[in-house]
């Protein structure tokens, strides 16, 4: 008996059919940035950043922060996007195309955006927001690190319904048969005993069959998304003993949660495994070892680290600066 999900089948990356630049991935993106707006707002009405800052906070100084914060979320992630997880060596040789939505004459949008490219851009919009304008960037930037991962919920609900960055090959029932991922020869064995073992129908005379894959979209909606945010809302947000705490507690979290889920999650094709146990060519369709470490895995740790070494090392700073011995 097949246990495993279909793919809803109407689900398409077009909202209108025919017309490709209203895409469901695009939609979500506006819902982020307006859901992270409400919640960053509602701590501003709420006098928490007033009282965190110690300075008056007007309706102007919120919108340019955030505004500051997008657009160097946006050009962060395009930009490593394009640097970083693209070999093929093409934005290198023409830089502009990083920001050109055609390819073949064909309407593509900005395809291809990177968090860990987001999480700097948008931290270096912030931190030159607050240098111009004099604002105390600790206090600023634990606010809006207290509703971004409610945006981010939808940022990865927008992947899913991309029917993209689907997870790796699984037995589990939350397993899910995604149309636009790769098709197994069924002249590998291990793909026949797959088959067999988990019931799955294969045609007469076919060469290739589907397998079920983590929907690893959705687990990172739920615990990068949802459950990060409402960590930092109703348990850190207001209980804070010093301004950057949010922040870190947030990269912290983050990290913890992406490295684990990317165990799920299936690397690019393109990059493999950064770090592997055995062979360096390791499919990155199965979890064949925990040693086996993504690109995204990497960058995952350099947050968890970087958030541990100041949140242990921040309040020893702080006791040394004001003379407690």
């Amino acid at each position: 008996m097949l246990l495993f999900l279909n793919y809803p089948s109407w689900i398409k990356p077009e909202i209108i059919p025919g017309v490709p630049f209203l895409r469901w991935y695009g939609l979500m993106y506006l819902f982020a940035f307006a859901a992270a707006f409400f919640a960053f707002r509602y701590q501003v009405k709420n006098g928490e950043l007033e009282k965190f800052s110690g300075m008056k906070v007007s309706d102007d100084d919120v919108l340019r922060f955030f505004t500051w914060g997008i657009v160097g979320l946006l050009l962060g992630a395009r930009i490593f996007a394009a640097l970083v997880y693209d070999t093929s060596g093409i934005y290198l040789r023409r830089p502009w195309l990083i920001f050109w939505p055609f390819r073949d004459g064909q309407w593509t949008g900005l395809a291809g955006m990177s968090y860990h490219g987001g999480f700097i851009g948008g931290c270096l919009g912030m931190v030159l927001w607050c240098v111009r304008y004099r604002k105390p960037f600790a206090a600023w930037c634990d606010c809006m690190t207290a509703s971004i991962p409610l945006g981010y919920t939808f940022g990865r609900l927008g992947n899913f319904l991309n029917g993209e960055l689907y997870g790796r090959v699984t037995e589990s029932p939350l397993g899910m048969f995604f149309p636009s991922a790769r098709r197994f020869p069924l002249s590998e064995e291990w793909v026949q005993e797959f088959a067999a073992r988990n019931g799955i129908p294969v045609p007469l005379g076919a060469a290739t069959v589907n397998l079920p894959r983590h929907p690893s979209q959705l687990y990172e909606a739920l615990f990068e998304g949802l459950v990060l945010w409402a960590l930092l809302w109703f348990v850190f947000r207001k209980r804070k003993p010093w301004n950057g705490f949010i922040s870190a507690m947030y990269t912290l979290g983050y990290g913890l949660f992406r490295f684990v889920i990317e165990y799920f999650r299936e690397p690019d094709s393109n990059l493999g495994f950064r770090i592997t146990r055995g062979e360096a060519d390791a499919p990155t369709y199965l979890l064949e070892s925990l040693l086996n470490i993504s690109t995204g895995q990497i960058l995952c740790l350099l947050m968890i680290l970087g958030s541990a070494g100041f949140l242990a090392g921040y309040p020893l700073y702080r006791k040394k600066k004001n003379g407690v011995q």
